[in-house]
């Protein structure tokens, strides 16, 4: 029985040749492992860090048109919304409930001012007094007209007698029949009448001045009473307060049958014939928006263009209230104080590079990018230009085709250059 093959074996010496070139072989890859050590060993002393590729997001440099826009958001108004207000301390009596739908001219309220209804007849008694008045200043001046011209007319007479007298004072004056004396009597007396008929047709037409002055001083006054009087009807008339336009009603700030103040607030009318948007504009873009300006407006499945209409003057807690309308039909489904989107187009720049947007906008103020070579990020400085919500404007530091980390750097912790790897 044979166990093994051992016996069998015979021990077989290389040649010294073979055995030479065997250790140059050994020899010749321990030292590319060496070198390979090396170089990988240099590689990560030079890079800082290293990130997986899977957590950055790298986008190329293009070129294109830049469209700067803004998203904001806002919320549906009414156009024409106007608040009642009271015109005067009194008692108020509703006539509409929250939620009414009124025309133009509907009775709203009632207010109950003892005040102003004992003034309006105090006025309308004056106005009835001054009225008589003027009416017997009509009697008085034809009257003092009718004693004027009386006298200016008995002088008128007494001047024509006196002028009779002394004409047939001169017809018998050459034939010695009456003294001479008497004739001069005559004339003294003609020229008397004569005085006293120009004075009292000037005092006539003096006297007519005088009656029209006073008349026209009641009519004046009559004048003034019927604008007081008018002023206060149209107080009164205020007491009922009516709708301005046709809408419904909004909000109610007063109870039925409570007591307010003048100037207080009464009810908020809403008119949805005519919608507009109020936009929260950032204060960040508040000096590249100017009224006219174009935006998009999303509500649900609701697209829809506007224009900019009306810019607050004031900042609000790092924002500005703009007004949008609607360019041409107002879309059908829209609510009172519903939320809305806005895209506001501001400006429209062609033919420049371009990277899409992400937090590298804002992480050191835009001042660097990670630039990728060779699966290394390097720091780099660039300059950004104009930006909008998808895109931003590549001033300077970059070159068309450049792959850039445009989101995820902020694992880098601002190192020169990182490593990314699979």
């Amino acid at each position: 029985m044979i166990r093994d093959t051992s016996h069998q074996d015979t021990v077989l010496n290389a040649p010294p040749a073979q055995r030479h070139r065997r250790r140059l072989l050994w020899a010749g890859a321990a030292i590319a492992l060496a070198g390979a050590g090396v170089l990988l060993l240099a590689a990560w002393r030079g890079n800082e860090h290293s990130v997986s590729a899977a957590r950055l997001r790298i986008a190329a440099v293009s070129r294109g048109t830049l469209l700067r826009d803004a998203a904001v958001n806002g919320r549906v108004v009414a156009a024409v919304s106007p608040t009642l207000y009271a015109t005067t301390p009194a008692t108020v009596t509703l006539k509409a409930s929250a939620g009414d739908t009124v025309k133009k001219g509907d009775v709203l309220a009632v207010l109950e001012s003892a005040d102003l209804s004992d003034a309006l007849k105090r006025e309308q008694s004056s106005y009835a007094q001054l009225e008589a008045e003027v009416a017997r200043q009509h009697i008085l001046a034809r009257k003092q007209k009718l004693l004027a011209r009386r006298e200016a007319d008995t002088a008128e007479i007494e001047r024509l007698s006196a002028q009779r007298v002394l004409e047939r004072y001169q017809a018998v004056a050459n034939d010695g029949i009456i003294a001479k004396i008497d004739f001069q009597k005559a004339k003294d007396a003609l020229s008397s009448a004569e005085i006293r008929a120009r004075h009292a047709e000037q005092a006539a037409a003096l006297e007519g001045d005088n009656v029209a002055l006073e008349l026209a001083t009641k009519v004046q006054q009559l004048e003034r009473q019927r604008l007081t009087l008018a002023n206060a009807q149209r107080r009164v008339d205020e007491l009922t307060v009516r709708a301005p336009v046709d809408g419904f009603i909004g909000t109610l700030s007063v109870a039925n049958r409570s007591v307010v103040q003048a100037n207080a607030a009464l009810m908020t009318l809403v008119d949805l014939s005519k919608l507009e948007v109020e936009l929260e504009v950032p204060e960040t873009y508040v000096a590249d928006i100017g009224l006219g300006m174009r935006a998009e407006i999303t509500a649900g499945a609701i697209q829809a263009v506007g224009t900019l209409s009306a810019l607050s003057p004031e900042v609000v807690k790092n924002q500005v209230l703009a007004r949008l309308r609607f360019d041409g039909a107002q879309p059908a489904g829209l609510r009172q104080n519903q939320r809305v989107g806005a895209r506001l187009l501001i400006d429209e720049k062609p033919g420049v590079l371009l990277l899409p947007r992400g937090p590298f906008v804002e992480a050191d103020g835009g001042r660097f990018v990670y630039l990728v070579r060779d699966g290394v990020a390097v720091r780099t400085a660039v300059k950004l230009g104009a930006t909008s919500v998808a895109a931003v404007e590549i001033a300077g530091g970059l070159r068309l085709g450049d792959q850039v980390v445009i989101a995820g750097s902020e694992a880098f912790d601002n190192a020169a250059r990182v490593a990314i790897h699979q």
